[in-house]
């Protein structure tokens, strides 16, 4: 015997005096779609091992909550159409972890009920080529950062030499945020040529950034939030703003220091794809056959272990 609720049909003829509603239908649609693209999405399309025994045809629950930082239970309820009002930035975690392109973003987006990213808003959304592109390269630090400096996607060997990114939350995944709020010093630059820069003036080229992106993107609120808060709590950063310094991106050369293989120093340069959307390819490279290839190299087999415990 069929218990009710488990299919519409079985509801209505049993319960006629529901209602299916207009919010109802969207969410069915929205329910409808998660479940299909995450059935789409293969493991190791996004850096998880296949293993063994699947009966998910892609992604399996708990893989995609991982990957969008939600609980099992209310992914369950996203597809059953039980879960309503998603937040903005949840969709968008849900886009990012399920390779979603514009279109398939703002759609998710529309059925949700939350207004879709316009051009005056700044984009946070890292599209399937530049997933692609962090996917590939594996073999060195790779991150990608919104013009704001907000960290969107990272891969493994990132977050093995900068700490792991997924443990963060609201303002700690801005590059800015932790630099100048929380004085973060577990990376520091050194000027060793005409062309790369040193520490002074790595801070001031971020509030630069930050400056151009007010500029390019006046009505974004999680934006201007940001730079009011950096101005009510870092004299340093209100500073610099005030000097007003608009300036392009610069490679930079700077110290890491891990708890598990010691200082690696690298190089960092910052790499833009045509059509991302004002994203920024942040990729890490040190010089071949050195001391510092051979710790990362040591760092890629170790991950996110501590080998000071061993």
């Amino acid at each position: 015997m069929r218990t009710p609720g488990t299919d519409r049909r079985w509801d209505q003829q049993y319960y006629p005096l529901r209602a299916h509603s207009e919010q109802d239908e969207v969410m069915d649609e929205f329910a409808s779609v998660l479940r299909a693209w995450r059935d789409r999405v293969q493991p190791e399309h996004v850096g998880l091992p296949p293993g063994t025994g699947r009966r998910a045809r892609g992604l399996r629950r708990e893989e995609l909550a991982m990957l969008a930082g939600v609980s099992v239970d209310y992914v369950v309820r996203l597809e059953q159409g039980r879960a309503t009002n998603p937040s903005a930035q949840l969709l968008g975690a849900l886009a990012r972890a399920l390779r979603l392109t514009d279109e398939e973003r703002d759609h998710l987006y529309r059925v949700a009920g939350v207004a879709i990213p316009t051009p005056a808003s700044l984009p946070r959304h890292v599209g399937p080529s530049v997933q692609r592109i962090v996917d590939r390269l594996g073999d060195v630090p790779v991150g990608v950062f919104s013009a704001a400096h907000d960290l969107l996607l990272w891969n493994p060997l990132w977050a093995a030499l900068l700490g792991d990114p997924s443990l963060l939350a609201g303002f700690q995944h801005n590059l800015v945020w932790r630099v100048f709020s929380e004085k973060n010093t577990r990376a520091t630059h050194t000027a060793v040529t005409h062309i790369t820069i040193g520490e002074d003036e790595f801070r001031a080229d971020l509030v630069s950034d930050l400056r151009s992106a007010v500029g390019r993107y006046p009505d974004d609120a999680p934006l201007r939030d940001l730079v009011d808060r950096l101005l009510s709590e870092s004299d340093e950063f209100a500073a610099h703003w005030e000097q007003a310094h608009v300036a392009l991106h610069r490679s930079s050369r700077k110290t890491v220091h891990t708890p598990t293989v010691g200082d690696i120093t690298v190089d960092c340069d910052v790499l833009s794809a045509p059509g991302s959307g004002d994203l920024r390819i942040v990729v890490y490279t040190v010089a071949p056959g050195s001391a510092d290839a051979a710790k990362l190299d040591l760092l890629r087999v170790a991950g996110l272990q501590d080998l000071t415990h061993h």
